[in-house]
């Protein structure tokens, strides 16, 4: 039987079929934040952090960083991996993106690689909208990132391969194997995933299951009014600044920019 989940708990085997480069995002995120506020961007937090490639790249540009996952596997995985790398001082905490409180408010507050898609209906993601305002500075940004909705849509979900290669472990994600079609109500949608390892030898299969839910750009911005906590001021396509969020070859992301309401 599927498990739910599951493969967030697989923090060494996730990390090789996704671990990706991110210097220009996070140039991007930090370049938007100069370009806003007027001044360099001094604290962040990664929120669904996971391997926390975020927080770790931004500390090694000098700013104060967290990183905040739901699994403790992966937190306790991103702490390795900081350590080994001896990486400059990170705060990791594990946490739910619905309600946390990061202790002292930051700059910045990202969301990327489509983790907002967790967050199972309306009310959800105005509650984590609250939070978010709650720990961000008064003139701070919350960026969240998601797949280009052309790219991946509610009726027509198509199915994602990942996979990576390191030290004789191989690993492929055969992302939405059943052809998931969204409840029209709830707009979310239910994925079976499976997870193929090859570790030096040692074949092994997991079974997962991924519950996503689809919200387009206009509902991003009700709902921020809703929460009344948050106003979304900015859209990108890329991480770039020059690109905008529109339907030109260059727009890859749904990239949304919010500010603490005035």
């Amino acid at each position: 039987m599927a498990q739910y989940n599951t493969l967030y708990s697989l923090a060494y085997y996730y990390d090789i079929a996704f671990r990706r480069d991110i210097s220009h995002e996070v140039t991007f995120l930090a370049d938007l934040f100069q370009k806003r506020s007027g001044r360099a961007l001094a604290s962040m937090a990664d929120l669904a952090c996971g391997p926390g490639y975020h927080a770790r790249t931004f500390a090694e540009r000098g700013v104060r960083s967290i990183g905040l996952d739901l699994r403790p596997e992966m937190i306790a995985f991103a702490r390795e991996q900081a350590e080994a790398e001896a990486s400059p001082p990170i705060d990791w905490m594990v946490g739910d993106i619905r309600d946390f409180d990061l202790g002292a408010p930051v700059d910045l507050i990202l969301t990327s690689y489509d983790s907002i898609d967790c967050l199972a209906d309306g009310a959800e993601i105005a509650e984590h909208f609250r939070a978010v305002a709650r720990n961000l500075t008064p003139d701070g940004l919350y960026v969240f990132e998601l797949t280009h909705p052309r790219d991946c849509r509610p009726y027509d979900y198509q199915d994602f391969h990942y996979s990576g290669e390191r030290d004789g472990v191989r690993v492929d994600i055969h992302w939405a194997v059943n052809n998931p079609v969204a409840d029209p109500v709830t707009q979310i949608v239910a994925c079976d995933i499976v997870v193929e390892v090859d570790d030096n030898g040692k074949k092994q299969t997991y079974q997962d299951h991924a519950r996503e839910r689809f919200t387009g750009a206009g509902e991003f911005i009700a709902l921020s009014c809703l929460s009344g906590a948050l106003d979304l001021v900015e859209w990108f396509g890329d991480f770039r600044l020059d690109q905008p969020f529109d339907n030109s070859p260059g727009a890859r992301r749904m990239i949304g920019v919010m500010r603490c309401t005035a």
